[in-house]
């Protein structure tokens, strides 16, 4: 550690704790000194601090030491009494405010960083004042009855050589009853050294008076103690270094005017003798008296007996806080006088030595205060000697907190312990202790409170590692205190520190208080500009009650207000500017129908375009590269925009509060310069070109008013109004439309919150998002171009809209819209194309179809309008389409075209539109152009179709259809209205009239219904799968579910076929076609009617379309077996012989090898006894289809040819077969594709009965013929099909 006495403490002490000398003059001496604007006391105090004075000292032991540095303390006599503690008060706050008043400057500038104050040092962090203020704070506990290093060591009369008798004179100022109160209660020793000063002024005369009145005073007094001072030697005011000495009190006279060297020579002479040669040898002599009497009755064993048995009666007395029973004449005064002396003399071994005997003493008598003055003197000496730092701090601990116990009379002396410890602390690096010391100083009054916690807050800040919150959080406990005791200006000072350490932390709360807080006093000293800078801070308060931010824009608004004036604010944080959701909207040769439009992302535009625009060059140029001329060089990678045409800027504005805030006049900022300034500068500086800032205002709507006005602006700019819900986020849509060519640059956005403070946001490039067109940046890109366009001039333009396109849905719906396309530019466009994303649900009409009433045009025609509606068949869905050459769209007169509508499924549907034009005018540096539109479609589930086919087992190429029809809606109903199959082959028929199935007309929400058909296959053409694909005319037939006068839809024509032909291709579940599947579709109606006529309304009807429905089975392979079902036979003449046939038909397109093997035994194919005679089967309740006829065993018939009874058989069963099969038992054929074959049979039966022939099986093989019709080739599949039932009585003939 440093020598104590170099650290501030050590310095503190030897400035405070040193000899006092009291003053006593006459007003004459007074008079005299104040010529030069310096009281008497001002006039020698500079003179009476030795920094190098070079005197020995010898107090108690025999080795003598040298005293360097030294101070003696001038009070008057009328000084030398306890302060008077409001006037002490009023004294500290007069401080605290003009230290306030000189640091108004750093009020306007910007507080330092945190880093620079963490890397400062103490004394250039800490406010200068502190160090004054604490010495104030000590100076109010002056002159303390239980302390005698205030009391006074000597007395100095001073009279001047002009006085009248000054003998009596000098007699006269002790005597007075002007003497402190210290020496006549008893307190101080009244006999202590006297030393006379004669003054003598030059100017009232020569030196020769104040010469014999000298000599008469050293014969009175002694000449050791008479002394003779000339001051005012000087006559021309000539300068002199008493300047900085000059008081507030009188800053216009010049200090020390009649003073010259001469006069500070013999200042500085006398007060040296005064020290050096009467003070300390007084005190020294005074600490060998002391010292002998206090080792005669106090030390050694005896002594300290002997008093503890005398104080030992003391015990029962009560506390005495102050002790007043000590006079200067007792043994614990002298002790005291005796310790204070040697301290005061720099010996304080001596001094630590009669603490501790007086420490023992005061604690005993229970003098609390006197106790504690002694703890906190042994603390301070422990510091000088530098020795055990462990009891310095006991010490400190112990007088502290002695004098807070002694109440308010030991509070001031508490905080004087408490700075002296703090002091202490600080010069052992310990400043958390230190800061912690502070905190406990800190009393009732809180402008006291104020300065000790910002001084705390400073021992955070330099304690190893800084402890930065804590910093910044008694920062900010001062500046409160300082608020509260109206120091405004200190507590803006306290908080503007604290900002740089909560400055990029996510303490919002704190954060927010402070900036506050700051913003009001600013405005309430006048400061509106710094205030406002404060406020803007806390308007974005997202953490805060709505309560708080309720009050925070109500006092920013009305600071704004009481500045008169506007304020541009960059980077207002409310609302909060969402960056990221930045998108640029804009039209080069891709133009947008609507906004939905526009938010598609490019790559689904590009993958529908790509069949029908021009491709774009595979080079590394742009496509604008063959127009290099007319753009500068430095533009070539800038966007296209086309003058008159707006660009878009979307933008999110959050309100972060919980509060509604108003926004008004919100627009861009954009800069425009001239096509021609661009190009002639190049080259050149870009500071040349001629820029211009507008804020024209033009409705926010899509056609502007043309009022004929001279509008010169370059652009417009839309301009709206808003009112933000708490907590709300609003998409805004900002525009800007050049009127000229040239270079357009969108800078950013402005707005105006609560009609008062301006705020401005300028876009960071590099985070905008927009529509950009297909293909690589160049590598030399800048991002600053995202924003930048190249704007020329005025192109035709095409706007589209699709009437009558319903935003819902049922599936199946099938309706009639209208595109209107329009072009208000005078220059034509041509060569329309059209692409649709999803052909399934949107088809295009043909021209003639807008004169047809809807739904009459969905009919069926005559041969000779079917002949010339062919070429609508002949369209292929999804496939581009071409508008007629010869239309073309310009001016007032739009062009319609019909579009077909079918909700095909169910769901959230997408449709994009693109519709490719050229310009008509071929100078326009874009060829082409594109209008996107899209739409969404939601459709919801109406009917559940499903159908099940089976083969009919009693005709050939027949098949049931059973229909299931199930309402899922929540409250429409549908009218059944016809079910048609698709192709020539097939036929289809109710099996039974639809009134008897389903009495009601309408099909109810929830409800189901099943019927059943008869389809037939009439045709023997196969249609191959690439037949089923080609867009050949679908004919087919129907079956009508309302009567044989109901309206016929022509299914073969647009737009039914269309739409059929999409559904064939997305239900397709191979690759390959089954050629024996056959296509519905379900015609259906809804009820809604008119409530007059009551007929139902034409406009809502849905198709359903099943497709690829197989009628195959289990194998391609069906057959038929034909014969007699009852016949009569004599068996008493022979058995019978019966022939059969069977048919068999190939559906597949491949031949057939086909074996049919027949068994006569009943379990010889495997299966059950079937074949036999049904002697005992009974038929099943409630079985529907065949069933098997019973024989019943005593049926008798009789026989006429043998006269027999025929009855039970004789033979069993199980030996002899009722029936067999003669002829060949297998039989083989091969079978061309989708053709027929007839196999004989025959059987022979033995005895009468009713008899089930399905004793048989056939096995097929499928061989399928390769490319090159080489059957050795092939890829065999192969199957058996088991006999179906064939019934059959026999009875015997009469």
């Amino acid at each position: 550690m440093v020598d104590p006495a170099t650290t501030p403490l050590g310095k503190m002490l030897l400035d405070e704790i040193t000899p006092v000398m009291m003053v006593l003059r006459t007003p004459l001496v007074e008079e005299s000194c104040l010529k030069n604007g310096l009281s008497l006391l001002q006039m020698l105090t500079p003179f009476s601090n030795f920094n190098n004075i070079d005197v020995p000292v010898r107090t108690s032991s025999d080795q003598p030491y040298r005293l360097q540095k030294f101070k003696l303390r001038l009070f008057y006599e009328s000084d030398i009494r306890q302060p008077n503690l409001k006037v002490a008060k009023e004294r500290l706050k007069q401080v605290i405010t003009q230290a306030g008043d000189k640091d108004l400057s750093e009020l306007c500038s910007d507080p330092p960083q945190l880093s620079n104050v963490v890397s400062s040092s103490e004394s250039e962090n800490l406010p200068s004042w502190f160090q004054f203020f604490n010495k104030e704070l000590i100076h109010t506990v002056s002159f303390s009855d239980h302390e005698t290093f205030d009391h006074p060591v000597a007395c100095l009369l001073v009279v001047s050589s002009t006085d009248e008798q000054p003998i009596n004179r000098f007699v006269d100022l002790f005597n007075t009853n002007k003497l402190p109160s210290l020496l006549n209660d008893g307190a101080m020793d009244p006999n202590i050294l006297k030393l006379c000063l004669l003054v003598h002024d030059n100017q009232d005369g020569s030196s020769e008076n104040a010469a014999k009145i000298l000599t008469e005073m050293r014969s009175t007094f002694g000449s050791n103690e008479c002394h003779l001072l000339c001051i005012n030697s000087s006559q021309d005011g000539q300068d002199n270094p008493w300047d900085p000495y000059q008081p507030d009190t009188s800053p216009s006279q010049h200090l020390g005017c009649f003073l010259n060297i001469d006069d500070f020579n013999e200042m500085k002479d006398l007060m040296q003798e005064l020290s050096s040669k009467h003070i300390i040898p007084y005190m020294e002599q005074k600490i060998r008296v002391l010292n002998q009497q206090v080792s005669a009755t106090r030390k050694g064993f005896r002594n300290q007996i002997k008093n503890l048995w005398w104080r030992k009666g003391k015990e029962d007395t009560f506390d005495s806080p102050t002790g007043s029973m000590y006079t200067f004449s007792s043994i614990e005064s002298q002790i005291r006088i005796l310790g204070d002396y040697a301290f005061m003399l720099r010996d304080y071994e001596l001094a630590l030595t009669n603490y501790r005997l007086i420490s023992t003493d005061y604690k005993l008598d229970k003098a609390w205060k006197r106790y504690a003055g002694v703890q906190e003197m042994m603390g301070l000496t422990y510091f000088m000697l530098d020795q055990s730092r462990k009891e310095a701090e006991y010490c400190m601990e112990n007088a502290f907190s002695t004098y807070l116990k002694t109440g308010s009379s030991g509070q001031q002396n508490a905080t004087r312990c408490g700075l002296w410890w703090v002091e202490m602390l600080k010069a052992r690096d310990q400043c958390k202790e230190a800061a912690t010391v502070y905190f406990r100083i800190c009393g009732e009054e809180p402008l006291y409170s104020a300065v000790m916690l910002e001084q705390a807050s400073y021992c955070y800040l330099l304690s190893k590692p800084p402890m930065l919150h804590k910093y910044g959080f008694h920062l900010i406990l001062s500046g409160d205190r300082y608020k509260k005791c109206h120091q405004i200006k200190h507590a803006i000072r306290t908080y503007r520190s604290a900002t740089s350490v909560y400055r990029g932390t996510t303490w919002g709360h704190i954060k927010d208080h402070i900036h506050f807080h700051i913003g009001q006093w600013y405005a309430f000293l006048g400061m509106y500009d710094v205030a406002v800078a404060h406020m803007l801070e806390v308007l974005a308060c997202s953490n805060e009650s709505k309560t708080t931010q309720e009050v925070f824009l109500r006092d920013f608004l009305e600071i704004v207000q009481k500045t008169g004036k506007t304020f541009e604010v960059l980077k207002l944080q409310l609302p909060v500017i969402n960056i990221s959701s930045l998108k640029v909207i804009f039209e080069d040769h891709r133009t947008y129908a609507s906004p939905s439009a526009a938010s598609v992302k490019e790559s689904l535009w590009y993958s529908l375009e790509e069949d029908i625009t021009p491709l774009l060059s595979t080079t590394r140029s742009n496509w604008l590269e063959l127009q290099s001329k007319v753009i500068p060089k430095k533009y070539k990678e800038s966007n296209i925009c086309v003058a008159g045409e707006a660009v878009k800027v979307d933008i999110e504005f959050k309100n972060p509060l919980q509060i509604p805030i108003s926004i008004s006049s919100v627009a861009l900022i954009c800069e425009l310069s001239a096509k021609s300034d661009e190009i002639e500068s190049d080259n050149a500086d870009s500071n040349s070109s001629t820029s211009e800032l507008r804020n024209d205002v033009k409705s926010q709507k899509l056609t502007s008013t043309k009022d004929g006005s001279s509008d010169v602006s370059s652009f417009t700019l839309s301009e709206i109004d808003i009112l933000i819900g708490g907590g709300e986020t609003i998409m805004v849509q900002l525009m800007v439309t050049p009127k000229v060519e040239g270079i357009l640059n969108i800078v950013g956005v402005r707005w105006k919150l609560s009609g008062s403070v301006v705020g401005l946001y300028k876009f960071e490039f590099h985070l905008v998002k927009k529509k950009i067109a297909r293909g690589r940046r160049k590598a030399n890109y800048s991002p600053d171009n995202d924003l930048k366009f190249i704007v020329i001039k005025s192109l035709p333009k095409l706007e589209g809209i699709i009437h009558s396109l319903p935003e819902r849905a049922y599936t199946g719906h099938l309706r009639q819209l209208v595109l209107e396309l329009r072009n208000q530019s005078e220059f034509p466009v041509k060569n329309l194309k059209m692409k649709i994303s999803q052909p399934r649900f949107l088809s295009v009409g043909m021209h003639d179809e807008l004169d047809t009433k809807f739904p009459t045009c969905l009919e069926k025609r005559t041969n000779s309008q079917l002949s010339g509606a062919d070429g609508n068949c002949n369209r292929m869905p999804q496939a581009v389409f071409l508008f007629p050459e010869d239309i073309s769209i310009h001016g007032e007169t739009p062009l319609s075209w019909p579009l077909w509508l079918h909700a095909a499924v169910p769901g959230n549907i997408s449709l994009y539109i693109t519709i490719y034009y050229e310009m008509g005018d071929t100078s326009s540096i874009i060829k082409y152009r594109t209008l996107r539109m899209h739409y969404n479609l939601q459709v919801l589930p109406s009917l559940n179709v499903s159908f099940q086919i089976s083969p009919c087992p009693s005709r050939l190429k027949h098949f049931l259809v059973h229909l299931d029809v199930m309402n899922q809606t929540i409250s429409e109903s549908f009218q059944i209205h016809r079910l048609s199959t698709v192709g020539h082959q097939w036929e289809i028929s109710l099996l039974q009239p639809f009134d008897t199935i389903f009495p009601l007309q309408f099909l109810y929400a929830g409800q189901a219904l099943s019927c059943f058909f008869m389809l037939k296959n009439c045709g023997e053409e196969s249609i191959s799968s690439d037949k089923i694909s080609s867009p050949s005319p679908i004919l087919g037939n129907d079956a009508s579910l309302q009567g044989s006068s109901d309206t016929l839809f022509d299914i073969s024509g647009s737009p039914l076929a269309d739409f059929h032909h999409c559904e064939r291709l997305q239900q397709r579940v191979s690759p390959q076609d089954d050629p024996n599947a056959v296509d519905f579709i379900l015609i259906s109606r809804s009820p809604k009617s008119d409530t007059v006529s009551g007929i139902s309304d034409p406009q809502y009807i849905y198709s359903h379309h099943a497709c690829h429905c197989s009628t195959s089975g289990t194998g391609p392979i069906t057959w038929l077996i034909d014969g007699p079902r009852t016949m009569h036979h004599n068996f008493s003449a022979s058995f019978c012989e019966i022939d059969l046939r069977m048919t068999v038909y190939n559906s597949s397109d491949a031949a057939v090898f086909i074996r049919v093997n027949t068994y006569d035994s009943p379990s010889s194919n495997g299966q059950s006894s079937d074949a036999t005679t049904l002697l005992t089967a009974v038929p099943t309740v409630n079985q529907s289809g065949w069933n098997e006829v019973p024989v019943l065993n005593d049926i008798k018939v009789t026989s006429q040819v043998l006269g027999i009874q025929v009855g039970k058989s004789s033979l069993s069963l199980e030996s002899v077969s009722p029936f067999i099969w003669s002829g060949s038992s297998t039989t083989s054929v091969q079978l061309g594709p989708m053709s027929t074959a007839e196999i004989p049979m025959k059987v022979c039966i033995f005895s009468p009965g009713a008899y089930n022939l399905s004793n048989y099986a056939l096995n097929w093989n499928l061989v399928a013929v390769n490319s090159d019709g080489n059957e050795n080739a092939t890829r065999q599949s192969s199957g058996t099909g088991h006999g179906y039932p064939y019934h059959l009585t026999v009875l015997q003939s009469s």
